[in-house]
């Protein structure tokens, strides 16, 4: 993405330059588990790249990774030390994509409100819908924040609250339903952290879900088979749409993808076919009877559309399993810290981040966007107000073993 790309990669060497000159960077930062996740994740890329039939796509993945992470993450914890860099991250991120969404918002209103034209007015800001519907809800809470903060003033919530009309405006005229769904994911967490919901109740919810899902698994897949309902510029028909698994091309499409990886990885379980080479390599992949209309045998159609099915047949059970553990790590990290942090500003901006982060992941079950600059930047820097929280901002905790 020009000129984003080339100032992320000059950022990322002056940056590095720095550290190397000067021969310091906060070891506090290096030692968090965050931080390992994402050395882990970062050093098995860099092996699989050696291994693999096209490594100039690959090094050029890994090379991507690095200026992406660099800069948003190693630099971002130094940056969000000052807790007014936080504010001015999401203001800056926030006010040039609500000017997207009237432009969209605007474009889509003079072709009537259809579905179809929803799919590419916001270029050539966002590529498509997709992507574009999943920023938009990653920050509907960081607005939420701002406005439950004891700090800001009458003047300055009001302001956010016209924003924050301007982005459900955003998100319902996406028509993404993915970005929906992380939405209603993203309220449950909410839920979960401020009433302080034990771990142990929430497994024994998730059993007892399993359970019942398991014991009406036949009628369920009944259920779905008969989902005739396509995406629609309806909005309950829209929403009907999510579950039909027997007609709706982009969900259809969705699962051949997704069973093109799980071929893939079949063939390669610990090394995969390289970073980055997924849309590359997938069309022999495919199987006749998953075929469809929105189907390319010419690696121009995308990704695996998943964060997890990607890894998986790109760099195998090890890469999988780093991206799961970056994953593991920020919650494990997070929400006991949200306790744990008595100024009220910073604990709502460290709540919107996790909130804004579940959005992300929910969403990254069905499609994948860490390879471009407008959500990469986001999901690291949440991994870095997270850290930088916990290492310059959080009440130590006590030594048990004294």
């Amino acid at each position: 993405s020009l000129p984003t790309e080339p100032l992320l990669a000059g950022l990322m060497l002056v940056f590095l330059f720095k550290v190397f000159l000067e021969g310091r960077y906060d070891h506090r930062i290096l030692k968090q588990g965050i931080t390992v996740a994402i050395f882990l994740h970062l050093l098995w890329i860099l092996i699989t790249v050696f291994t693999i039939a096209l490594p100039v796509v690959s090094i050029k993945f890994f090379i991507a990774r690095l200026w992406f992470v660099v800069p948003a993450f190693f630099l971002g914890v130094l940056v969000f030390k000052y807790p007014k860099n936080i504010d001015r991250f999401f203001a800056l991120s926030i006010v040039p994509l609500a000017v997207v969404i009237i432009y969209s918002v605007i474009n889509l209103a003079l072709r009537g409100f259809a579905e179809k034209p929803a799919h590419w007015v916001m270029q050539p800001f966002y590529k498509d819908h997709t992507s574009y519907g999943a920023m938009v809800a990653f920050f509907i809470p960081v607005l939420l924040a701002w406005l439950s903060s004891p700090r800001l003033r009458a003047t300055t919530k009001m302001a956010v609250s016209v924003l924050l009309l301007i982005f459900v405006a955003g998100v319902i005229f996406s028509y993404t339903r993915a970005a929906w769904v992380s939405l209603a994911a993203g309220f449950a967490v909410w839920l979960v952290i401020v009433l302080r919901i034990h771990i142990k109740y929430l497994l024994l919810a998730g059993l007892l879900a399993g359970g019942l899902l398991w014991s009406v698994q036949d009628q369920i897949m009944q259920k779905l088979e008969k989902n005739r309902q396509d995406s629609s510029s309806d909005l309950s028909e829209h929403v009907a749409s999510i579950s039909n698994v027997a007609t709706d091309a982009s969900n259809l499409e969705r699962l051949n993808r997704w069973a093109a990886a799980m071929e893939m990885f079949k063939e390669r379980p610990v090394l995969g076919h390289g970073p980055g080479t997924y849309s590359f390599l997938y069309a022999p992949y495919q199987h006749s009877s998953r075929i469809t209309i929105i189907s390319t045998n010419f690696g121009d159609g995308g990704n695996a559309h998943s964060e997890y099915f990607g890894p998986l047949a790109e760099m195998g059970v090890p890469g999988a399993l780093a991206f799961l553990l970056i994953v593991f790590m920020f919650y494990y990290t997070a929400i006991p810290l949200y306790y744990r942090v008595f100024d009220r500003h910073i604990a709502q901006l460290l709540l919107a981040a996790i909130i804004a982060m579940t959005t992300y992941l929910v969403h990254g079950v069905l499609n994948n966007f860490l390879d471009l600059d407008k959500a990469s930047i986001p999901f690291w820097a949440c991994m870095a107000i997270v850290v930088a929280v916990k290492v310059y901002h959080a009440v130590p905790q006590p030594d048990l073993s004294e």
